[in-house]
């Protein structure tokens, strides 16, 4: 289920509350974005709930190569 119950059908603007269009039945996305604000009250809680202060979060974040083997992965790629 969408996260933003209301829906809207993008064909024929009907409304609905799944993402599918009970008019139609064509796809239906939510009718308005979700809210944020910068002054977001909860953002401690929800830091908290993922364990994004943990060393283990920050261990499994995806890195990047160096750059100097990304050079060297396209320049061999070149000589190919």
């Amino acid at each position: 289920m969408a996260r933003q119950i209301l829906q809207q059908c993008k064909t024929c603007k009907a409304w609905s509350l799944s993402t599918t269009c009970s008019s139609c039945g064509e796809v239906a996305q939510a009718a308005a974005p979700l809210k944020w604000s910068p002054e977001d009250n909860r953002a401690t809680i929800r830091r908290k709930m993922y364990g994004v202060e943990t060393p283990e979060w920050v261990d499994g974040l995806a890195t990047l190569p160096s750059l100097q083997d990304m050079k060297d992965t396209h320049v061999a790629s070149e000589e190919e």
